[in-house]
């Protein structure tokens, strides 16, 4: 789960980390308010989507003058906003953040994330911040340090002292440095988030550490345990048919292809994507129906996957595992049968009673074709796909 900037920056206050001084606004009248609480001599109006990119977009910009503050925010607000993150479609733009202009002497990069090596609470650093940090990875990566924390002992003060080493942060910025490490660590465990991103961390000419713009992320498993943090979740930002899969405990992401496809495990969800495009198609989502594939779960899957106009042809893939094939079987049928769905389907079942699951399907006077394997159903929904296209 994502939230926004200025909802990010509200989090890291009430942990004691330093931000920019701003206010959120959702009219360009309310904008200009916001200013006026500010220090005069110049503003940011900042776009609050779920993307990143805004600069590049036209979403981030320096104004001086509230004339210039109110064009700007009536050019943002109520319209889509595209960046290289967002696709032609944009994001909505329905509130902007006013923020004081900062005068800054540097510009840093540090974040949070959990190291898929390790499995522990990483920290990233680089001096290269402003900047998008792959591409600093890519062209020079000996200008970002990790660090990794042993869960077991925690945050340890030399924790601190090599990320500002690494920042070269030194005197009193490095023990700004070493609080603000603190406080985003304790962040990060307490409300379960995924990615804290500073970019950029700025040093002020006046010598202080201010998060100047903020990511933060959080485990989607764990939001259950912080309704504050659920009550943050802007379902503007997120495709409608994502959040009703949510709703139903159905794992949904809408993709660009005609291909729809259901599967039972994330794992074979994946294997099956690659093979459709392995045979020449392309898949409309990722949609994981879980390993308690009822009649009731399959209908509501049809009706998301259907919901999408692109979609030319659906492929079930499910293994028996947990649940016997003639029960899935049924299940598909009548799921099948309350839906009407009018793309051509393809059915690829594997595990236990499979046969007597593929005898039901054979039986049940539904246009759905039987694939022997996974590969044979790629290959026949595909074809059948290009047929009606």
């Amino acid at each position: 789960m994502n939230i926004h900037e200025y909802q990010a920056k509200s989090l890291l206050r009430d942990y004691g980390a330093p931000v920019s001084e701003g206010h959120v606004a959702t009219t360009p009248e309310e904008a200009v308010a916001a200013a006026g609480k500010l220090k005069p001599g110049g503003w940011v109006v900042k776009a609050q989507i779920h993307a990143g990119g805004r600069g590049k977009g036209g979403g981030i910009k320096l104004v001086k003058t509230l004339e210039e503050l109110r064009g700007h925010a009536e050019r943002l607000l109520g319209k889509p906003l595209v960046t290289p993150q967002t696709g032609p479609k944009g994001k909505p733009v329905a509130q902007v953040y006013v923020v004081e202009d900062t005068p800054i002497e540097r510009e840093l990069y540090l974040s949070l994330l959990v190291d898929r090596d390790s499995g522990r609470v990483a920290f990233i650093a680089s001096t290269e911040g402003g900047v998008n940090i792959e591409e600093v990875a890519v062209e020079t990566p000996e200008k970002i340090t990790t660090l990794t924390v042993d869960p077991a002992s925690g945050l340890a003060p030399f924790h601190p002292r090599i990320i500002a080493s690494a920042l070269k942060l030194e005197g009193d910025r490095a023990k700004q440095c070493a609080k603000l490490v603190g406080a985003l660590y304790r962040l990060f465990l307490e409300k379960d988030a995924s990615l804290i991103e500073i970019n950029p961390l700025v040093v002020t000419k006046e010598g202080k550490l201010i998060c100047l713009d903020a990511k933060i992320g959080f485990d989607d498993n764990a939001v259950f345990r912080h309704p504050d943090i659920e009550a943050l979740r802007d379902f503007d930002q997120e495709e409608p048919a994502e959040v009703e899969a949510s709703r139903l405990g159905l794992s949904y992401v809408k993709l660009d292809g005609t291909i729809g496809c259901m599967v039972n495990g994330a794992g074979l969800a994946m294997a099956t994507m690659d093979i459709i495009k392995l045979r020449g198609g392309e898949p409309a989502n990722f949609l994981d129906v879980g390993g308690g594939a009822s009649k009731e779960k399959i209908a509501e899957a049809f009706k998301i996957i259907l919901s999408d106009p692109h979609v030319k042809g659906v492929l079930i893939n499910i293994f028996g595992g947990i649940m016997r094939c003639d029960v899935i079987a049924e299940g598909i049928i009548e799921a099948v049968r309350e839906v009407k769905i009018g793309v051509p389907l393809v059915v690829r079942l594997e595990g236990t009673n499979v046969a007597r699951g593929k005898a039901l399907l054979d039986e049940s006077g539904l246009a759905a074709i039987s694939a022997d394997d996974l590969d044979d159903a790629a290959r026949k929904i595909v074809a059948v796909v290009k047929e009606v296209a």
